[in-house]
């Protein structure tokens, strides 16, 4: 398994450095196959700014949207409409370039109709199947928890399952549905998009391989990726960064 650390001096530098990437990276991938590309996607302001810039690029690249799948890692059980849910948000930039349809599109279930989100992982555990993810984007919190999985929490107890409900959170909204390390670890790829001083000692931790958070444990079957910037990378080997 391949291990690589690529950092950038500001976050904005990340942004856009990380687009490029993974539309070369997707675009690379589609070359090596007549079938479908399976993209996990995660959520927050740093993600969101990467599809921006991703969203941007579309247009003049090489890529073949009806041949891209859209899953999410994680996402807050709530209404369709509500505003802390991830899928809205990111559809809304991706939509500006990207076509989009519901059959390659696989938005985690809101809470319309239903109030139990165990239910609903069991449903989307259906949907997602034994689908591999190409690459699985994931953030990273400061207690180093991934997707709605949280360090000394019920969501990261061993499991058999895919995708969990998950009460509780230590991070708002407390009600989620989240892929579980099992599922995260079949990722050909991961690539955790990280930025912020107050990232550091978690990222430290995770590269380590730390046991008791979530990040040191998830890792992509063929290739890793940490992609940071600056002040994310602080608490690194300097010489292990690449830029």
């Amino acid at each position: 398994m391949t291990d690589i650390i690529k950092r950038w001096a500001t976050g904005s530098d990340l942004t856009e450095g990380v687009a490029e990437l993974l539309m070369a990276r997707l675009v690379e991938l589609q070359a090596g196959t007549d079938g479908a590309v399976h993209l996990c996607l995660t959520g927050g302001r740093i993600a969101n700014r990467i599809y921006a810039s991703f969203a941007d690029l579309v247009e003049e690249s090489d890529l073949d949207p009806t041949r891209i799948e859209l899953w999410w890692g994680n996402e807050s059980f709530a209404t369709t409409e509500d505003a802390e849910r991830n899928a809205g948000h990111t559809l809304a930039i991706l939509a500006r370039t990207l076509p989009l349809t519901a059959a390659r599109t696989h938005a985690m279930p809101a809470a319309d109709g239903t109030s139990d989100n165990d239910a609903s992982a069991l449903t989307y555990a259906k949907e997602l199947g034994d689908t591999v993810f190409d690459i699985c984007l994931l953030g990273m919190g400061e207690d180093g928890h991934v997707a709605a999985i949280f360090p000394n929490h019920p969501s990261f107890e061993e499991t058999t399952r895919t995708v969990i409900g998950v009460n509780d959170s230590p991070k708002p909204p407390s009600s989620r549905i989240s892929l579980t390390v099992p599922t995260l670890n079949r990722s050909r790829e991961v690539w955790y998009l990280i930025a912020g001083a107050d990232k550091a000692e978690a990222v430290a931790r995770a590269r380590a391989g730390d046991p008791s958070i979530p990040g040191g444990v998830v890792r992509g079957r063929e290739r890793t990726v940490w992609l940071l910037d600056r002040a994310a990378a602080a608490d690194l080997p300097y010489h292990e960064c690449t830029f």
